[in-house]
């Protein structure tokens, strides 16, 4: 007889505590409140964050949350945990680095991207994430005056990639399938053959690029730049043939519009030639600039992109987008999906299979993908062509009237040719300051402050000082208050550097009157050589006299004790003075 278990006892299935459609639309609307919010009193925070390191996780829990908490408490914790560590990037104060704009409707249509929560990694996935991108990918390299190879109805085409750093990679991967004839997808790249040229001024992410490609750093040739700091094209077909000569194959030359340091411009119709000659990969990193060429009279930074294999720039810099959104484009499809394409049964499907579709995983080293066109999409029908075009020149304006500034002033320098937003400031200090120590005194001073926040750079050695123009609520306004303070701040610390010098000095000439005044010890001060002489002579007379009684030992050191005593309090209050004057030099 089988033994009587009873019923199973069912336990009721604990319900998630999903955000309904209502709630979501309560809270969501509050979270755009705190947003619109934000951006009206955004120039009432300091622009970098005062945070020191740690203090963000000190006020967090030390343990993960166990029930659920209302949502007011996560917005008011975004007041008071997040918001104090935030530097502020779209401040009109903010001139660092370069832009990193946003927008409102870049903000709508990454809400838009969130809400819909699709795999764009192939066209089934969802066609429309697919076929818009490639689209609007089309669209801007027409605005950009790209080439027609680039378009998707060519042999290129274009895709939203994460950053450049990442556009970058995938243009070397790409460049090694086509040099290798398809062997590096097979047996893997060969570091002691392969060889990829950059210059000085060339971002680091493609150094980064090779290393993760396996080349290795040993695969990489600096070629010189000229006073412009702009790629030299007679060192690079130098470079070339040297290492054609001795049995390398050059694979890629990265060549630069609007470096991160300068924006120093390498001369594409040169270059482009001599890549061709070589059957070398020309990757065009326009991360910054790129997207100044929707204005039409900037374009010709750009003159000879029709040289290019790959061309990369981010809209999330300067074009009202908010971040990821790189626009990175190639004229040959076909050398990057053969060196990115794999196709695991599970991800086939008739349109796959049919060759009729572009499936955008195989043109980026991840497999799965957010909706990033709907984002340029919004901003591009919100602004339109005009709109954009308003906004880089707005910055362009500005940059140039900050440098004519410079120009007509003595404290300054503009170092570096300026034809966008950026303009490099060297200020000039007295000789017997450390140019480079007070350059960033100058810069902490400013940044301190709260109103501004600026980074540096070096230019041949030298620190100087980059003013990025860009942010969208950036006026003429807050352009000339942060020359104000350039200025005055560069005053008050020249003022302070030369009444440090001048109390350094009044203290030395204190130690020599007393080095030599009556009474002081005779090691005081050195000796001149006729003064030695006398010295000695009397040092001989000495020996013929009768010897000196001889004080005591408690004599003996009483007088050294008080010799040293004087000593002792002269240092202290010369390093006392000295101290003081640092203190102010570094704005203390």
């Amino acid at each position: 007889m089988d033994a009587d278990y009873g019923d199973p006892v069912s336990e009721p299935t604990p319900t998630p505590p999903h955000m309904t459609p209502e709630q979501f639309r309560q809270h969501g609307h509050e979270v755009v409140d705190w947003i619109a919010d934000y951006w009206t009193r955004i120039a009432t925070h300091p622009v970098r964050s005062p945070v020191a390191p740690g203090d963000v996780r000190a006020s967090l829990p030390a343990s993960p949350p166990e029930q659920g908490e209302p949502f007011a408490a996560v917005l008011g914790d975004l007041e008071r945990v997040v918001l104090p560590g935030v530097t502020h990037w779209q401040h009109p104060g903010f001139f660092g680095y370069f832009p990193a704009n946003t927008s409102g409707p870049s903000v709508l249509g990454d809400l838009v991207s969130s809400g819909l929560g699709v795999q764009g990694m192939s066209w089934v996935t969802s066609p429309a994430a697919t076929e818009l991108e490639q689209h609007v990918m089309d669209w801007f390299a027409e605005l950009l005056g790209l080439p027609v190879s680039f378009r998707s109805t060519g042999t290129g085409g274009g895709v939203v990639q994460d950053s450049s750093s990442g556009a970058n990679l995938v243009a070397l991967l790409a460049a090694l399938h086509r040099a290798s004839g398809g062997a590096t997808v097979r047996d893997g790249v060969r570091p002691e053959e392969y060889t990829v040229y950059v210059s000085s001024e060339t971002h680091s992410s493609m150094e980064k690029a090779v290393r993760v490609a396996g080349l290795g750093t040993d695969a990489v040739r600096l070629v010189e730049v000229d006073g412009d700091l702009a790629m030299r094209p007679a060192a690079l077909a130098a470079r070339l043939e040297r290492d054609t000569a001795r049995g390398f194959r050059p694979v890629l030359v990265c060549a630069t519009v609007g470096t991160t340091s300068t924006t120093a411009v390498d001369p594409l119709a040169e270059l482009g030639p001599i890549c061709q000659r070589y059957g070398v990969w020309l990757h065009v990193d326009a991360a910054y600039a790129g997207v100044s060429a929707v204005v039409p009279e900037l374009r010709e930074l750009q003159a000879g992109v029709e040289w290019a294999d790959s061309y990369t720039t981010d809209a999330h810099k300067w074009l009202l987008t908010g971040f990821d959104a790189t626009l990175f484009w190639v004229a040959d499809r076909a050398a990057l999906t053969g060196a990115l394409a794999i196709l695991p049964e599970y991800l086939r499907n008739a349109a796959t299979d049919a060759g009729a579709v572009v499936d955008y995983r195989d043109w980026q080293i991840e497999l799965g993908r957010r909706f990033r066109a709907l984002k340029l999409w919004f901003v591009l029908r919100w602004y339109g062509a005009e709109g954009l075009r308003a906004h880089i020149r707005s910055g362009v304006a500005l940059a140039q009237e900050l440098a004519a500034w410079a120009e007509a002033d003595d404290r300054f320098d503009v170092v570096t040719k300026h034809p966008l937003s950026l303009v490099c400031l060297r200020p000039h200090w007295s000789t017997e300051v450390d140019a480079d120590v007070a350059t960033m005194t100058l810069l902490e001073r400013l940044n301190d402050g709260g109103e501004v926040f600026l980074t540096h750079t070096t230019v041949r050695g030298q620190i100087v000082l980059r003013v990025a123009v860009g942010a969208p609520t950036t006026t003429r306004a807050h352009v000339e208050r942060a020359w104000a303070l350039l200025c005055e701040n560069h005053d008050w610390l020249a003022a302070d550097f030369a009444e440090s010098a001048a109390e350094r000095a009044r203290a030395e000439a204190e130690r020599r009157a007393a080095a030599v005044a009556p009474g002081a010890p005779a090691d005081a001060a050195p000796e001149t050589p006729a003064a030695q002489d006398e010295t000695a002579a009397q040092a001989e007379a000495q020996q013929s006299l009768p010897a000196p009684v001889e004080a005591g030992p408690d004599a003996a050191t009483g007088a050294e004790e008080a010799v040293g005593s004087e000593e002792t309090a002269g240092a202290e209050e010369t390093a006392g003075a000295e101290e003081a004057a640092g203190a102010r030099g570094t704005g203390s």
